[in-house]
């Protein structure tokens, strides 16, 4: 009677056939990839890891550098890739592989959409929003400055927000985050959670839990005013911020704004006294009608 194999052997055999698959992949070799995946479908036909696997290796044999045509073609393109070839790199590749993998399609993509115009309809479906996912932020900076009257329109100041913290970090961006805050409070609600800064969580969670609005991401326009009166210290970083955008929270915080900001003793003891003694008067000003 022949002895049975173990079933480690079979396992280590199918875990070598999917390395040989994934090394090529990490190379971008479509060829040799299509070639090990075929191997390996082969004798491990039922094999898990055989559907994401073929996705990466299509990914790489269709790969193009020629324009898109239309903001309906970068759609589909830019969702074939965040909801299908993301998904299969994330389980081969794990989270930390993944992203480096995917760096690439992404920058190509943004590189084919770069004639696109930014249509207020097509938020997403945006060079600089590629731009992000490729982890260039001085391109992404670069192509939100070019898009008309970018700080107006809620996507381009979110896009531009991100792009400056990476570049200068939380110090560098506090006018733009207050700015997108009065515009935007959702987008706003979900940049700082994306960015997860220790400093904005920090802030995030005292002002949820002390603000006396409407209780969801609508208050979060008024959360500028209110940092100045938890951290007076940021007056001069948030005086960056145009305040000029004509939201509600923005109109009725100004003369808060201008006393703080514009009183020449920002930092100062008697000025953190003084932020002190408006605040209450400041938060009923800011409690929305």
């Amino acid at each position: 009677m022949q002895p049975q194999q173990l079933d480690i052997f079979d396992h280590s055999r199918d875990t070598v056939l999917c390395n040989d698959v994934a090394t090529a992949l990490e190379r971008r070799d479509p060829s040799g990839a299509r070639l090990a995946q075929g191997t390996f479908a082969e004798e491990f036909p039922k094999h898990e890891s055989l559907a994401p696997l073929s996705v990466l290796v299509d990914a790489l044999e269709q790969r193009v550098a020629a324009p898109l045509q239309d903001h309906e073609s970068l759609h589909e393109a830019r969702r074939a890739l965040s909801e299908v070839i993301e998904p299969a790199a994330l389980r081969i590749f794990g989270k930390c592989a993944a992203a480096t993998w995917l760096i690439p399609l992404w920058r190509e993509m943004a590189q084919r959409a770069a004639h696109l115009a930014f249509r207020s309809d097509r938020n997403d479906d945006h060079a600089a929003a590629l731009w992000l996912w490729a982890g260039d932020w001085s391109a992404a900076n670069d192509v939100v400055a070019r898009i008309a009257s970018w700080c107006r329109i809620p996507a381009p100041p979110a896009w531009m927000a991100e792009a400056r913290y990476r570049l200068h970090d939380l110090d560098g961006a506090w006018g733009l985050l207050a700015e997108l805050a009065w515009l935007s409070p959702d987008r706003f609600d979900q940049l700082t959670k994306r960015l997860a800064d220790p400093l904005l969580e920090r802030l995030r969670k005292a002002f949820d839990a002390s603000f006396d609005g409407h209780g969801d991401v609508r208050d979060l326009a008024w959360f500028p005013a209110w940092v100045l009166t938890e951290k007076p210290s940021l007056s001069a970083l948030l005086d960056q911020a145009q305040r000029s955008l004509h939201t509600e929270a923005n109109r009725r915080c100004d003369c808060c704004w201008n006393f703080w900001v514009w009183s020449g003793r920002a930092g100062t003891t008697t000025w953190s006294r003084n932020a002190r003694r408006c605040a209450m008067p400041m938060r009923r000003c800011m409690r929305p009608i």
